[in-house]
Formats: C-alpha cells, sequence, structure tokens
C-alpha cells in the first residue's frame, strides 16, 4: 500500500510530512490517509500552486437504468488512495512531481435538470477562470455534467475547441426522458459550439445517426472498428482540432472491466490500447481539460473503482508527459 506520508512519497523534500490540519507536536502520529486525490497531503496553498487541479460533481437527476452516479466521484478518490504512485511507463511517481489539488464536492440545485445545468456552467466557469492554464479535471456525477463544463470552456477560447468523447453512447439524442439536459442529450447541447469526436461507440439511436450525419462538428467511431487494427487512433486525430476537452464516460469500457455504471455495454475498450490513444492524444494535441463520468460504485465491488481512479491518474500524467520524461 502506498505511503502517502513518506518524504519521498510525498514530494515535499527531506522533512517529515504530516497532514496539514494536524499541530506539528502530533506530526508522527498514524493518521490515515487525507481524503484527497491519491491520498497526497495538500498544504493550505496547494491550490495556488498546483499543476491539476480536480473538481467532484456529484450530480445524479437524470440517469435512465441503474442509478449511483451521484456516488462517483467519492468512490474515485476512496480508491485513489491505494494507488501506488509510481508508475513504470514514466519511470517515476508522477503524483510525487506533480502539485494536485482536490477541491471539495459541488452540491448543485435540486430545482431541476435545466437549473442545475445553468449553475453548473456559471461555478465550473469560476473555477476554470480561477485555475488559469492549469488542467481541471471533473468527477461525475451522470454525463448530463459535462455539457455546462464543455461550454464554459468553450467560452474561455476564441478558436472552436474540439471534444473527444470516450463513451458507449453517442449522447446526441435532442432530449430524453422529457429534459433536453439528460445525459443522453449532453453532446448535442454542445454540438453547435465544438466539433465532437465520439469514440468506443456502440449503443445508438437512428435519430441520434441521422444527426451525426447532418452535422459535420459529429464523428462517430465504432467500439468494432477498434478492434481490428490502429487506424481508428489516426481517423480521430484528424478530426480533432488543437484543443481538446476530453469527456470520459467510463461505459466506454467493456463492461466485464467497468459493470458499476448505469448503462454498461458488451464489447467496449481495453485498458493497455485505450491508454495508448489517450498518451497519443496529450502529446499531439492541446487537451485544455477534462471529465470522467458516469461510474455508480457498487458495495463490495472495488476493481471498477480502482480502474477509474488510475485512470484519472494516468490523465493526469499525460498532461504532464513532458515534464515526467
Amino acid at each position: 500500500m502506498p505511503n502517502r506520508h513518506d518524504p519521498d512519497a510525498a514530494g515535499r523534500g527531506s522533512e517529515k510530512v504530516r497532514p496539514h490540519s494536524v499541530p506539528s507536536g502530533l506530526g508522527d502520529l498514524p493518521w490515515e490517509l487525507p481524503h484527497t486525490f491519491l491520498g497526497l497531503d495538500e498544504p493550505a496553498d496547494s491550490f495556488e500552486r498546483a499543476d491539476a487541479i480536480l473538481l467532484p460533481v456529484p450530480y445524479e437527476s437524470t440517469t435512465s437504468w441503474g442509478g449511483g452516479t451521484r456516488r462517483g466521484p467519492a468512490g474515485i478518490l476512496s480508491a485513489s488512495r491505494y494507488v501506488e504512485l509510481y508508475d513504470q511507463e514514466f519511470d517515476c511517481e508522477p503524483g510525487a512531481r506533480l502539485s494536485i489539488h482536490t477541491l471539495p464536492a459541488i452540491e448543485l440545485t435540486r430545482a431541476g435538470a435545466t437549473p442545475a445545468m445553468q449553475e453548473l456552467q456559471e461555478v465550473y466557469g469560476r473555477v476554470a477562470d480561477a485555475a488559469g492554464d492549469r488542467f481541471v479535471l471533473m468527477l461525475g456525477g451522470e454525463h448530463s455534467v459535462s455539457s455546462p463544463a464543455i461550454l464554459a470552456q468553450a467560452e474561455r477560447h476564441s478558436d472552436r475547441i474540439s471534444v473527444l468523447q470516450m463513451d458507449a453512447h453517442a449522447d446526441l439524442r435532442g432530449e430524453y426522458e422529457g429534459t433536453a439536459n439528460s445525459h443522453a442529450s449532453a453532446m448535442a447541447r454542445v454540438l453547435d459550439r465544438a466539433d465532437v469526436v465520439g469514440v468506443g461507440l456502440r449503443a445508438v439511436s437512428q435519430e441520434e445517426v441521422d444527426v451525426s450525419r447532418a452535422s459535420t462538428a459529429s464523428t462517430l467511431i465504432w467500439a468494432d472498428e477498434m478492434w481490428e487494427n490502429d487506424a481508428w487512433m489516426d481517423r480521430a486525430l484528424e478530426a480533432l482540432g488543437p484543443k481538446v476537452y476530453l469527456t470520459f464516460d467510463v461505459d466506454y469500457f467493456d463492461s466485464s472491466l467497468v459493470p458499476s455504471t448505469g448503462t454498461p455495454e458488451p464489447g467496449g475498450g481495453d485498458w493497455y490500447r485505450t491508454l495508448r490513444f489517450l498518451k497519443r492524444v496529450f502529446a499531439e494535441r492541446e487537451v485544455i481539460a477534462a471529465d470522467i463520468v458516469e461510474l455508480a460504485p457498487v458495495p463490495g465491488l472495488n476493481a471498477p473503482d480502482f480502474l477509474v481512479a488510475k485512470l484519472a491518474y494516468k490523465l493526469i500524467s499525460y498532461r504532464f508527459q513532458a515534464r515526467l520524461t
């Protein structure tokens, strides 16, 4: 199990590390790992000096089958405390070299999906403005939370941005079950402001196929293409502009890897092929921000939570790979 209070692991130099909220005279006691991403201790000024900022948004309102996405952010953060910091791909501990700050969870209004998404766009915009050029990784929550974040990022950039959507579903429905702010409509809400490249798709309605075919802003890459060869990676990258927002719905993964999601689908992505692609995306494009959504933790089933926590760690590492190699 990682020792986050070891000076080398925590990246704080040679002095003894203690949770910043604990008096100095009690720092050597066996405190539990902090409830932050990777269990890293965060001093009072950690936001100001952070390379990456995590924003938990445990919002759930429009899930259409299995529920529980409101517990996703907490599940990711809890599992991350047991992820080993060493990464053999970089031959170092990215969590020790980089400064990562975990914000408290955002509690959105319960007045309905539309006011909640309006509130989130304002909230996310303020967080993004405060973060500046630092990497913001939002943890959902259902996929509807991605739309306000993407729109807020689009407002911050003069050039049109691209969205890389790793997902089993296209989320291009005009509305679903009576609301245009459904998790099934997340990409439909941003199509007029961003180009959307969906990867890993395998559960799509005729309406969504028609929407995509009628729009030059939509590219669909089916999951079965991914098993033929790696040509899909080139096609996805060619469709992405220079600035990319990454939204990662965990039902992108095959349901044998991540069954803990509202609408699991067979035939999805695997671990190493996905990482190869993501590493290229971060190397060849400027990923301005990202989110991970739709984890619905199941009590007693820890492996999916751990996989998603490790995915979050890899995204942060890839974002700063030039500093790690």
